[in-house]
């Protein structure tokens, strides 16, 4: 039976399968080429050159922040708003994430955003701070992640990850574990110099160390090329 009353849509489009599929890829494709075409046209920023990929222990250190879920309660992106950049510093540009794999923008805020974390506080505030959140930041509903001062960095874990990320693209010179292992031990080196300092005694291949590498990364590079502008 023929229903003459039906909609133009019904009768001219949705009746033809054929022709809605057509008509259907037509409209994704030119949507998509609006969201896609200037991406390409927009000159680069030239402050993206100053934007280096994450050495070989800030990679590890990426990679616990990743597996431990710390995305879910802060995000890294300051959003071009007065409130957020006088609290954070610059507002994010697209470029700093170039290195990011996957990027992580995180999608609320239970904590503070960390950006601009790399460089805001020593490491020794960030060791107590996985021991004891309550100890540096008072009220802090943050569990503690204790068992990061103490269980080490695989070694052929952290080469693989390396080399996952040369694969694509990353300009690493040498990839092979014991590059990768000399490089960690030598900048987590650094970070138990200074966390014995305050005397914190600290071995260069426990996870807290990179995890720390990371957080002091984060948004130095960024915020370097943006304020030199």
């Amino acid at each position: 039976m023929t229903h003459t009353n039906e909609p133009w849509h019904r009768r001219m489009l949705e009746n033809r399968a054929g022709l809605f599929a057509a008509l259907t890829t037509v409209a994704i494709s030119v949507g998509g080429l609006v969201e896609i075409a200037p991406m390409y046209a927009i000159p680069v920023d030239p402050a993206a050159a100053q934007a280096a990929p994450y050495t070989p222990l800030e990679t590890v250190g990426r990679d616990i922040y990743v597996r431990e879920g710390c995305y879910n309660c802060h995000s890294q992106m300051v959003r071009p708003m007065h409130a957020e950049t006088l609290r954070y510093g610059p507002w994010t540009r697209a470029w700093e994430y170039q290195w990011d794999r996957p990027f992580q923008l995180g999608s609320r805020r239970i904590g503070p955003d960390l950006q601009r974390q790399g460089g805001k506080y020593p490491d020794a505030w960030h060791w107590e701070h996985l021991k004891d959140p309550r100890a540096t930041s008072p009220g802090s509903i943050m569990p503690a992640y204790s068992w990061l001062l103490e269980d080490k960095v695989d070694p052929a874990d952290a080469a693989a990850s390396v080399q996952a990320l040369a694969a694509l693209g990353h300009p690493y010179a040498d990839t092979s574990e014991a590059a990768v292992t000399a490089q960690m031990n030598a900048q987590g080196g650094e970070i138990v110099a200074r966390l014995a300092t305050t005397n914190i005694a600290a071995e260069p291949d426990v996870e807290a160390v990179a995890l720390i590498a990371y957080l002091q990364r984060l948004g130095v590079d960024g915020k370097r090329a943006l304020e030199a502008k």
